[in-house]
């Protein structure tokens, strides 16, 4: 991960176009993540663990972490940032989305939200995710379980069925 929040998870090679002398960009041998790739989930979650470990809650003390990929093969994290007037706080997914747009990126294509219980996000994350995402899967994982880890993936689109849009 660099300085910026971001990680990437594949790597492009340019190659020049023999007709126009333009750099094109041409795929490794890791293949561009997928909306339904186990191991780019996995990688998310870690990175959403990570993260969680950072998250400023004071007063919930409910820590939050999230890692959203994006199809350019870039990961973003975010936690939650609580304040007092906890109208101010910043949910985890927003904070990923945050840095995700900041460095120019609007397709996100996968999602990880770790918590101690597995909980989803919120219904204005779900409105700010569904902002860049028509669907795209969102694995939630809960650390507190007596079992040891749990999770499941559900998909944006079953999270908010009726997503607000505003036509451009």
């Amino acid at each position: 991960m660099d300085r910026e929040g971001r990680q990437s998870v594949s790597s492009k090679k340019k190659k020049a176009d023999k007709k126009t002398g333009k750099a094109k960009a041409k795929k490794s041998a890791a293949k561009a993540p997928r909306r339904d790739d186990t191991a780019l989930l996995d990688q998310l979650v870690q990175e959403a663990k990570a993260v969680r470990e950072r998250a400023y809650c004071p007063y919930s003390r409910y820590r939050v972490g999230a890692a959203i990929a994006t199809k350019r093969g870039s990961i973003y994290v975010g936690c939650n940032v609580e304040n007092a007037t906890f109208g101010a706080t910043i949910c985890a997914e927003r904070g990923a989305i945050m840095q995700m747009i900041a460095h120019g990126e609007t397709e996100p294509i996968a999602c990880a939200v770790v918590t101690q219980d597995g909980g989803s996000p919120c219904g204005i994350c779900r409105q700010v995710l569904a902002e860049f995402a028509r669907d795209m899967p969102i694995a939630l994982v809960g650390l507190d379980n007596p079992e040891g880890e749990s999770g499941k993936v559900v998909q944006l689109a079953d999270l908010l069925p009726l997503a607000f849009r505003l036509k451009a």
